[in-house]
């Protein structure tokens, strides 16, 4: 079996999205004074390579706890998007492109290229966002989430966030950023899971997102 980590590894100096607080570590104990190490973790629930859950929007829509565990776990396809313009729309034609396996997978990961840009000051830039069709097109779907490598499903200067709330208003879909990696996973269909902590009335939560594949005989 093959397995690709796509996610990043949080750190103090990893980026946060603005505003956001980065993370802290403490010691709670250490190997001296109590014969083990333990750490004390201060961080937001979107940091790093996290899902938001539609209660991160909505006050009376779904959190993270209320979706089966199953939710979190199917297959995905990798729509490469790498040669989008900054500041360009992705459009449907692209989501198309990936014929009838589109319509195959649980999750649509949309790879931008832009992990290349982690820890410097191009991550958050003006990376490309889904256009209106392709929203839609996700919505008429059976998706269990959407994904990608960039900070936001929508622009880091939008503060109106209307993409997030067109996703989550009536649906219990999860939106997945910072993912890494997504150009090693080719063009076919992959299984795919993304476990968020258990966290009690969450609205999102950091995850290990894995892709893995299983070898022909």
């Amino acid at each position: 079996m093959k397995v690709i980590d796509l996610t990043h590894t949080i750190s103090e100096d990893m980026p946060v999205f603005p505003g956001d607080p980065a993370p802290v570590f403490k010691p709670a104990s250490s190997y001296d004074a109590d014969g083990f190490r333990e750490t004390l973790l201060t961080l937001g629930t979107h940091t790093g390579t996290h899902v938001d859950a539609p209660a991160h929007l909505f006050a009376d829509q779904t959190t993270l706890d209320q979706l089966p565990v199953e939710h979190f776990i199917g297959k995905a396809l990798v729509i490469d998007c790498r040669d989008v313009q900054e500041g360009q729309p992705i459009s449907l034609e692209r989501v198309h492109a990936a014929d009838e396996k589109v319509r195959q997978a649980d999750f649509l990961l949309f790879n931008l290229g832009w992990d290349k840009y982690w820890k410097t000051p191009a991550y958050f830039g003006n990376y490309p966002c889904l256009d209106d069709e392709v929203l839609d097109f996700v919505l008429a779907g059976n998706y269990k989430g959407i994904g990608f490598d960039v900070m936001g499903l929508d622009p880091i200067e939008d503060d109106n966030l209307p993409r997030h709330k067109k996703l989550f208003r009536q649906h219990d879909i999860i939106n997945i950023e910072n993912l890494k990696n997504l150009d090693l996973c080719g063009n076919d269909l992959f299984w795919f899971s993304c476990f968020p902590l258990k966290i009690a009335n969450a609205d999102g939560s950091p995850v290990r997102a894995v892709a893995w594949f299983e070898e022909s005989e």
